[in-house]
């Protein structure tokens, strides 16, 4: 089932689609259910993270073109079902470099097409996509901001309660912090927080328990 959400002032609309699957790291393997982010309107889409169920989000986005791939991060969960899931639609893949360790784990002879830098922007129908680039629950992790939705994907950098894991290989909870609150709390207190997991929340619902965050560390 894809729920969606009309932004008033704008033509976009954001579907948004949960699919189950399996993340592994460290040697340690856990189910997860993946938020899968559809942002676009009638014609055109760009798809966040397809995770799990390359068939379903294929079903969700329907005849529209996939104008980009935006991946939040390299962890397998999000990334398994890349592959097959441009099969039906070409689109181009983008993941910022920082990750291609963990893409290369999932995709030793394929690399994505493109690299995701800090401010680069992605445009579909009259919205656009900002890039920042938020490290610590992966080096290569990339928050993604749109001022005229008035909402930031956050890939697994920033949840409802807190900061994503940082007790695994290649991750960061010092760094998590500084890119939580030089990257994101520093939108807009309205900003919903579209999350890769679970429910969605706001940076000014966040933004007070920061210190607490420290507090508890990892």
């Amino acid at each position: 089932m894809t729920d969606t959400t009309h932004t008033t002032g704008t033509l976009a609309r954001i579907e948004h689609l949960v699919t189950s699957g399996k993340f592994s790291l460290d040697g340690d393997e856990w189910d997860v259910d993946n938020n899968v982010w559809i942002i676009g309107d009638d014609t055109t889409v760009i798809v966040i993270d397809p995770s799990h169920d390359a068939r379903a989000i294929a079903a969700a986005v329907g005849g529209r073109e996939v104008a980009a791939i935006l991946l939040s991060h390299g962890h397998d969960d999000h990334i398994r079902a890349v592959g097959e899931f441009v099969r039906t639609n070409g689109a181009p893949v983008y993941l910022n470099s920082n990750d291609r360790m963990l893409w290369n784990d999932v995709y030793p002879m394929l690399a994505p097409d493109h690299d995701i830098r800090e401010g680069d922007t992605f445009t579909v129908a009259d919205v656009t996509l900002t890039a920042r680039h938020t490290p610590g629950h992966s080096p290569g992790s990339v928050s993604f901001y749109s001022a005229e939705l008035g909402t930031v994907f956050t890939g697994d950098t920033l949840f409802q309660g807190g900061p994503g894991a940082t007790g695994r290989l290649y991750s960061s909870f010092d760094t998590i912090i500084e890119s939580i609150t030089t990257q994101l709390l520093t939108l807009p207190a309205e900003t919903v927080v579209r999350t890769g997991h679970g429910d969605t929340t706001t940076i000014g619902a966040e933004a007070p328990q920061r210190d607490e965050w420290i507090a508890r560390g990892h």
